[in-house]
């Protein structure tokens, strides 16, 4: 199953935090989109594993992604090693995208950079013809997305480019209050946590003003990486 843009993040609700808007916006272009949750995000304080998962479920719905699915990878303690490169080499091999998304490069979260740098590697693994992998009993043929873009979570990082999301905000809230466990709700009775708050809800969207100020627009979300970017027209820019 081939998208156009995989998106891999380290919790579910990084995604929808981050570049959910982004995700609307192409899939209302007709691309394809399709989600990677590394793990079940366990170890948060508020909330179940089993209730996260049907949180993301009801995001993947909200956003229109082709697929969602959660490799269980622990929370916290998942490691940048080969057998967690492996596997997600094996979904890369798999879903054949031109583009991924994952986490800021590094972060508040240490589960963030973490991530980062664990797909940075099983990208790289992936296009290697001598590393081999096989799903279904069928050896799985070699193959390197073009582009491995990493948004923006709490820490601010000089983006490399900013997506105009304006007409596609009201999809990135929805998604986000999908996480009802998870976010600013003055009737739960769950401990406060780091995100819990109203004022962190307030902060996604000022980040989102202030990065859409810099190109003209009313919102914008910021992604940072590791190569020049060209184009093939000057008149494609904003």
């Amino acid at each position: 199953m081939k998208v156009d843009i995989l998106v891999i993040a380290a919790h579910p609700d990084d995604a929808e935090l981050c570049c959910s808007g982004t995700i609307a916006k192409h899939i209302s272009l007709g691309k394809s989109v399709g989600m990677i949750d590394l793990t079940r995000g366990e170890m948060g304080t508020r909330g179940t594993p089993e209730i996260r998962i049907q949180e993301s479920e009801e995001a993947a719905r909200i956003l229109g992604l082709s697929f969602r699915t959660n490799m269980e990878f622990k929370d916290f303690f998942f490691k940048n090693d080969l057998p967690h490169q492996q596997a997600l080499v094996e979904k890369i091999r798999f879903y054949q995208p031109e583009i991924i998304i994952t986490n800021a490069t590094s972060d508040r979260h240490p589960d963030h950079g973490k991530a980062s740098e664990l797909v940075e590697k099983a990208v790289f693994l992936s296009g290697l013809v001598k590393f081999k992998t096989e799903v279904n009993g069928k050896q799985q043929i070699a193959y390197r997305p073009k582009h491995v873009y990493h948004f923006m979570q709490n820490n601010y990082i000089e983006p490399d480019l900013i997506v105009d999301i304006s007409d596609h905000w009201d999809t990135k809230i929805n998604s986000i209050k999908a996480y009802t466990s998870q976010f600013y709700n003055p009737e739960s009775d769950e401990p406060a946590s780091f995100i819990s708050s109203k004022e962190f809800l307030e902060f996604i969207e000022s980040r989102a003003i202030t990065l859409g100020h810099k190109i003209g627009v009313k919102y914008g979300e910021g992604f940072t990486n590791n190569k020049k970017l060209g184009v093939n027209n000057l008149f494609d820019l904003i």
